[in-house]
């Protein structure tokens, strides 16, 4: 599961997107956790719409700085603790947060994803 997922955060550090949706299963429950005004936020459930899941990223955010900084291993799931610094184009700010990916991966292929991220630091609060 481990190699799986820094696999994935290799292949977005390249921008290798469809790199990385090789490694999403057919069937995916896919979700960030963040207000739904935000594109990227919603359920995705294949690796089609994981792809517009990044593609949305890009609509609003312009990151510089993305680091997955701690890896917690425990069977078929990784946690990951990581830091992001970003360009919110809509705000039209800056910002630095702090976030946290669980993954679930089973048969070397991810089949369930949840992010966590302070998106209250978006707006300056």
């Amino acid at each position: 599961a481990l190699d799986v997922v820094q696999q994935g955060y290799a292949a977005f550090g390249r921008q290798d997107i469809p790199g990385l949706l090789k490694l999403v299963a057919d069937e995916v429950d896919w979700k960030a956790i963040c207000p739904a005004s935000l594109p990227y936020s919603g359920l995705r459930r294949n690796p089609a719409e994981v792809g517009e899941f990044f593609a949305a990223i890009s609509q609003v955010e312009e990151i510089t700085v993305f680091e997955p900084k701690e890896f917690i291993e425990s069977g078929e799931k990784v946690t990951v603790l990581g830091y992001l610094e970003s360009f919110a184009l809509d705000a039209n700010q800056k910002y630095q947060t702090e976030w946290i990916h669980v993954f679930t991966v089973q048969n070397g292929k991810i089949t369930r994803w949840r992010s966590f991220t302070d998106t209250a630091a978006r707006y300056g609060h």
